[in-house]
C-alpha cells in the first residue's frame, strides 16, 4: 500500500473516532472544559495506538531484519520517532492541566474564592413576612413524585408510553408555588414509535393545594433529556454552543403562558482555569421547537426562578464562612469557620424562589448562629442573624411527638409566624404519605406543636405561642371587607368544612375555616345577607379570621 493512502487511511480513521468520541461525550471546546482536555488527549492516545499496531506490524514482517534497522538508524520516522514525539505531547498537556487544576484550587486562591459570594446580613421580619397559610408549599420533591406517579396511572391513554421524569423543579407560577415535570419515553422502543409526535404533555403540582395536573400540548415537548440523537437536549444545546460549559444541572420551567422550556445555565470560571465557578449566562430552549436564546445572567427574564442551582449556592456559600482567614485555616484551626446545614429547601419571596438552609460552625455543634437565602435567579444572599436549633434537632424534635407512630418529619421550611422564626415540615409515614404537620420554634425548639391539618397545627401552634406570651403581629395587618353575599358555598379540605365567599362588587374570595371556633357561626348566612369580613390578603384566597 502507497504511504500516502495510508496516512489517508489514518487520518479517516483518527477523525472517525474522534466524532464518535465528541458526539457520545460532549465536550465543550473551550480551555477551562477538563473534558476538553481529555478530549484532546484521548485523540493523541488514538494516534498513539495507530501508530504503536503499524509498528508491531511491521516489526513481525522484517523480523530479525528489525534490529539491524534499528541499529543502522533507518528505522522509518513515523514509527519511533513519532511514538516519542507524541508521548511527550501527551505528557506535556496532562502537566498543564494537573498545574492548571492546582492554581485554580482553593488551596492558593483562597481570598478569591471566599469573595465570590457577597453576603449582605438583613433583619428576619423585615424581609419575610407572616405566613399566609393558603401558601405554604407543604410537598417536598418526594411527596411530588408520589402526586405525579398517581396522576400519570390514572392517563390510560398515556401511562403505557410514557412515564414522568424526576425533575420536579419548584417554581412561582401565576403567584403560587408550584412543582412542574415533563413526561419521558417509557423504553427505546416506545420512543421509536412516539418521536414523532413527541411528548404531549408535563405535570403540574400545586404544593399548597396538592392538586396535581397533566397539562396535555397542542404540539409535543420534542427536545428533552429522554430524546436520543439530535433532539437530545444536550447534543442539542453542544451543536448550538459548541464552546459553552453547561451546568450539569438543567431546569424545566413554564412560563405564565404555560409553554415549556429548559433553562440551561452556562458555567463562568472565575479563577485560573478550572476554578470559581459561578453562572455567566443561561440558554433558554424552548422544549417543543427547540429554539435557543441567550441571556447575560443579569438580563434573565423575572418570570424564570432558577439559574443557579441549589447546590452550587450551598458550595459558595461554604467557601465564603470557612476560608475567611485562609485555606489552612479551614483545615486545622478553624478559627470564624462557618458552614451550611446538611440540608436545604426553598421559599418564595419577592416573586422569586429562594433557598434556604442554615449556618453553623464547622466543628459539627447541633445549633446554628444563624441562617442564609439565597436567591436562585440573581445569587443575591441575605443572611440572618438567629441563633436556634439546628434543623435535624428540629426535625427530631418534632419526631420525637409523635415517635409511638414512626413518622419520619422532611427537611423543615422557614416561616415567620408571630414574628418568631419557625420550622414548619410535614411528618411522613413509611410509604411516603404525609400524615401530620408539625411547627418547631427555630430559638426554642421544645416549642413544637402538632396537627393532622395545616389549619389544626397553626392553631395549636398559636396557643403554644400565646401560652409563653407572644402574641401574632399579623392582627395588625387585618383587612376588612363588608358587602350583601353574592355567593356562598361549603368545600371540604383536608378533612374540614370551609365556606367560600363572594361579595357584591368584589372581586375577591374569601375562605372561612370551620375550625376556628369563631367562624362557626358562617352558617347562619345566606346569599343576599349583608356580613362585615376581618381577613388576611392571600394569593386568590383571602383567609378569614373575624365574623360581624
Amino acid at each position: 500500500m502507497k504511504k500516502g493512502l495510508r496516512n489517508v487511511i489514518i487520518a479517516v480513521i483518527v477523525l472517525l473516532a474522534a466524532g464518535i468520541y465528541y458526539y457520545v461525550t460532549l465536550p465543550a471546546l473551550n480551555i477551562h472544559s477538563a473534558g476538553c482536555w481529555f478530549f484532546v488527549m484521548s485523540l493523541i492516545v488514538i494516534v498513539m495506538v495507530i501508530y504503536a499496531l503499524r509498528k508491531a506490524v511491521k516489526e513481525q514482517a522484517l523480523g530479525g531484519a528489525w534490529e539491524e534497522l534499528r541499529r543502522k538508524g533507518t528505522v522509518p520516522f513515523q514509527f519511533d520517532n513519532v511514538l516519542k514525539i507524541l508521548g511527550a505531547l501527551l505528557i506535556l498537556i496532562f502537566a498543564v492541566y494537573l498545574i492548571g487544576d492546582l492554581l485554580s484550587s482553593p488551596i492558593i486562591n483562597a481570598k478569591k474564592y471566599q469573595q465570590l459570594l457577597t453576603v449582605e446580613e438583613r433583619i428576619f421580619t423585615e424581609d419575610v413576612e407572616e405566613v399566609d397559610y393558603t401558601t405554604i408549599p407543604i410537598l417536598d420533591k418526594s411527596s411530588a413524585a408520589l402526586l405525579g406517579d398517581r396522576k400519570m396511572g390514572s392517563m390510560v391513554e398515556m401511562v403505557s408510553q410514557f412515564e414522568v421524569s424526576g425533575d420536579y423543579s419548584q417554581i412561582n407560577y401565576k403567584g403560587r408555588p408550584v412543582r412542574v415535570t415533563p413526561l419521558r419515553y417509557a423504553s427505546t422502543i416506545k420512543w421509536l414509535t412516539n418521536q414523532k409526535e413527541g411528548i404531549p404533555a408535563y405535570i403540574l403540582i400545586d404544593m399548597t393545594t396538592q392538586d396535581t395536573e397533566c397539562v396535555k400540548l397542542e404540539e409535543g415537548i420534542k427536545y428533552s433529556k429522554s430524546e436520543y440523537f439530535n433532539r437530545n437536549l444536550y447534543r442539542h444545546l453542544r451543536f448550538h454552543y459548541p464552546t459553552h460549559i453547561f451546568d450539569e444541572q438543567v431546569f424545566f420551567e413554564i412560563n405564565e403562558e404555560g409553554t415549556p422550556f429548559w433553562v440551561c445555565p452556562v458555567k463562568k470560571f472565575n479563577i485560573g482555569l478550572f476554578g470559581g465557578q459561578t453562572i455567566g449566562s443561561i440558554v433558554l430552549c424552548n422544549a417543543v421547537t427547540g429554539e435557543c436564546t441567550e441571556y447575560d445572567v443579569k438580563d434573565v427574564p423575572q418570570w424564570i426562578d432558577k439559574v443557579y442551582s441549589a447546590e452550587l449556592l450551598m458550595d459558595l456559600y461554604d467557601y465564603y464562612g470557612t476560608l475567611k482567614r485562609g485555606y489552612f485555616n479551614s483545615i486545622l484551626g478553624q478559627r470564624d469557620c462557618l458552614q451550611s446545614t446538611n440540608g436545604y429547601n426553598y421559599i418564595a419571596l419577592d416573586d422569586d424562589v429562594w433557598v434556604y438552609t442554615g449556618v453553623t460552625s464547622v466543628s459539627g455543634d447541633q445549633s446554628n448562629v444563624g441562617f442564609v437565602l439565597m436567591n436562585q435567579r440573581t445569587m443575591e444572599t441575605r443572611y440572618y442573624k438567629i441563633e436556634g436549633a439546628i434543623e435535624d434537632s428540629a426535625m427530631s424534635s418534632a419526631e420525637g411527638q409523635v415517635q409511638n407512630l414512626g413518622y419520619r418529619a422532611t427537611f423543615p421550611l422557614l416561616l415567620n409566624i408571630a414574628g418568631e422564626p419557625t420550622y414548619f415540615m410535614a411528618l411522613k409515614d413509611d410509604a411516603g404519605l404525609v400524615k401530620k404537620y408539625a411547627m418547631v420554634n427555630v430559638q426554642k425548639y421544645q416549642w413544637v406543636a402538632i396537627g393532622d391539618t395545616i389549619r389544626e397545627c397553626e392553631k395549636n401552634y398559636n396557643e403554644l405561642l400565646n401560652t409563653n406570651g407572644i402574641v401574632s403581629a399579623a392582627a395588625d395587618s387585618m383587612l376588612t371587607a363588608s358587602g350583601r353575599i353574592e355567593a356562598i358555598a361549603p368545600v371540604v379540605l383536608e378533612g374540614t368544612t370551609h365556606y367560600y365567599i363572594c361579595l357584591e362588587n368584589n372581586e375577591d374570595i374569601f375562605d372561612v375555616d370551620m375550625s376556628q371556633e369563631n367562624l362557626i357561626g358562617i352558617v347562619r348566612y345566606k346569599e343576599g345577607d349583608t356580613i362585615k369580613l376581618t381577613y388576611m390578603e392571600g394569593y386568590g384566597l383571602n383567609a378569614v379570621r373575624g365574623i360581624e
